[in-house]
């Protein structure tokens, strides 16, 4: 509580009621109407969450802006929030990037403006509700609503596949959902009838039943993450989904599934978890490598950046099953740059197809000599992305690096044949869109970015800067959350 308030219900409730206000205004004829509101609640939602960083103590592990009160006394579920190190800052990741994604809309939305605003703000009031429970089954209910505005997002407002992108995007991530749910119910028997997360941390389970329950978790997270091999449900949606759908999908929905590694699977099945580590990292190592020459090949902007996203979140689960504090910081904090980066990497696409309707490389060239400005921007994400020192990308790749070769030199060697790749993939896009003569008489046409743009990659420039120059305000709200989480993992329950 601060001054009062209930930080956490706040953040989570104050989007979702604003949400509920933009549908409230209808059609298309009120569209700025909606517009304003949802700008409005946007921005609120973030200023609610800036207390969660001004307020904290980074001084201890615990759990903090907690709240507690009964929700279905019968099965015993509570709905109880809280906050630490690790789950505070996607908190403000989630908040940050909601007005961000309605300013970016703000005209490229032409039809439904009300619902297409409505559903982002929903979304990252559920969102938020997921990072803040302590309760299994009041995340388990948050994970699962979650899906719903995303589903509507690439299904109404997404491209010409706009259904199948959709329906795979459920299909997958529902159908792991389910064995997660399953193991939320042993460990509530097991428990003696609870519900409660940290709980489940103290408990001791028989090996055979931590493995089956870290596959379940695996099955649910991993699908979110995604981790190779079931990533193809990816590079669909980032393909159909209209621009905000791609910047949440993969600056913020991506940070949940691994953010579920570190809050159910390590902490619960501790000792499975170091049995299993070996099958992780070579998932993930794979991930980076073979997903990083995937997007060598990809000829539509969208889609190589969805490989990346995909390469670069391999560095996040190599970085957890290190089990060392150089890999998970690491983690965490490429976690938090590969939202920033990669959201600006879409809307610099956006930026692009909403002036020329296309995402295929070879339809681009000289874009340089019509949008100086925005060529300058689209540079520093790109060079961010291929993990250039001095930028948000190189911090937490150097850390899981540095962790890597603490526990093997060879995971430390393929991680960091990312920095080779990366740069390959995306410096090889950004010379064939933006370098070179002018094309084409569509590129020779195009204007410059808009002050609205302008707006929105200005700030997305300015945290890739600030966190690559100066990254501690990230590392130490973290830091003994960390410590905590790895001194309990190498503790063995059995």
């Amino acid at each position: 509580m601060i001054l009062g308030m209930p930080v956490l219900s706040v953040v989570i409730w104050l989007p979702i009621v604003f949400g509920i206000l933009v549908l409230a205004t209808g059609d298309d004829r009120n569209a700025q109407t909606a517009r304003i509101i949802a700008l409005v609640g946007a921005v609120l939602g973030f200023l609610v969450s800036l207390p969660l960083y001004t307020g904290f103590d980074s001084g201890t592990s615990a759990m903090q802006f907690g709240e507690l009160s009964s929700w279905i006394p019968r099965f015993n579920i509570h709905y109880h929030l809280g906050v630490d190190g690790i789950s505070m800052l996607f908190v403000l990741l989630n908040s940050f990037f909601t007005p961000l994604v309605v300013i970016a809309g703000w005209n490229v939305i032409e039809k439904r403006v009300a619902q297409y605003m409505a559903a982002f703000l929903i979304m990252s009031g559920l969102v938020n509700g997921v990072f803040a429970s302590l309760d299994a089954m009041l995340f388990y209910v948050f994970w699962e609503a979650m899906l719903i505005p995303m589903f509507i997002i690439i299904g109404v407002w997404g491209g010409p596949n706009r259904v199948y992108a959709a329906v795979k995007f459920f299909l997958y991530t529902l159908l792991g959902s389910l064995l997660m749910l399953v193991a939320l119910l042993y460990l509530y028997n097991q428990s003696g009838g609870s519900f409660e997360i940290l709980d489940y941390h103290e408990m001791a389970i028989p090996m055979t039943a931590q493995i089956l329950v870290f596959i379940a978790f695996f099955m649910a997270f991993s699908v979110k993450v995604p981790m190779f091999p079931v990533h193809t449900w990816l590079p669909d949606a980032h393909v159909e989904a209209p621009t905000g759908g791609s910047v949440i999908l993969a600056a913020i929905m991506l940070k949940v599934g691994a953010y579920g590694f570190i809050r159910f699977s390590m902490p619960i099945a501790p000792d499975a978890s170091h049995k299993l580590a070996g099958v992780m990292i070579a998932l993930s190592l794979i991930a980076v490598v073979y997903i990083g020459l995937v997007a060598l090949m990809q000829t539509d902007m969208k889609k190589l950046v969805a490989y990346s996203s995909i390469s670069h979140m391999g560095f996040v689960t190599l970085g957890f099953f290190i089990f060392n504090a150089y890999g998970m910081e690491g983690a965490l904090l490429q976690m938090i740059s590969h939202g920033f980066v990669s959201g600006a990497l879409f809307l610099c696409i956006g930026v692009m197809y909403d002036r020329m309707h296309s995402r295929n490389i070879a339809d681009y060239g000289g874009v340089a000599n019509t949008m100086p400005v925005f060529a300058a921007l689209f540079m520093l994400f790109a060079m961010a992305n291929s993990g250039l020192p001095g930028t948000s990308g190189f911090v937490g790749e150097f850390m899981v690096i540095m962790g890597a070769i603490k526990a093997n030199f060879w995971y430390a060697f393929f991680a960091a044949s990312t920095l080779i790749f990366g740069a390959a993939y995306t410096l090889w896009m950004y010379k064939r869109v933006v370098f070179g003569a002018v094309a084409n008489h569509h590129v020779a046409e195009l204007k410059d970015i808009t002050l609205r743009e302008k707006l929105v990659l200005g700030i997305l420039a300015l945290t890739v800067l600030g966190m690559g120059l100066y990254p501690l305000p990230f590392s130490e709200i973290m830091h003994a959350s960390v410590n905590d989480l790895l001194v309990h993992v190498a503790r063995s329950k059995l």
